[in-house]
């Protein structure tokens, strides 16, 4: 979406919009990085919005929380790291598991995304 999208009447439904999509989505894009490479946790938030324009933005408060779940969860394990003289930072790896349940969530947003894209395409032909 533009960023004059967010200035239009009905932007606070937009907004509202992105936010439910990032919410369900969260989780698909988390793996999803971590099915390329490894990451810390402030490196991962900068992907997830640097990779989706802003619009998939996580916070602290939501990705936390959402990496303790997935590592109890056995679909990611978490390792800490130093590198050279800096702090040792909590590294995040996806597992096998994780990769096939990764693979179920892109099914499923495939799957929704197709339905979506099929009505909206039916309701367009009906209303021109």
């Amino acid at each position: 979406m533009t960023e004059d999208a967010e200035t239009m009447p009905g932007s606070a439904t937009i907004a509202r919009l992105r936010r439910e999509l990032a919410r369900g989505t969260t989780e698909l894009a988390v793996l999803s990085v971590l099915n390329v490479h490894r990451r810390y946790g402030y490196e991962l938030m900068k992907v997830l919005r640097d990779a989706g324009e802003g619009v998939l933005e996580v916070k602290e408060g939501t990705l936390y929380p959402l990496l303790h779940r997935l590592e109890d969860s056995g679909h990611i394990v978490a390792t800490w790291e130093a590198e050279g003289r800096s702090r040792p930072r909590k590294y995040y790896v996806i597992t096998e598991d994780g990769r096939a349940y990764l693979a179920m969530l892109r099914e499923e947003w495939s799957g929704l995304v197709d339905a979506m894209r099929q009505l909206l395409n039916t309701l367009g032909e009906v209303h021109e």
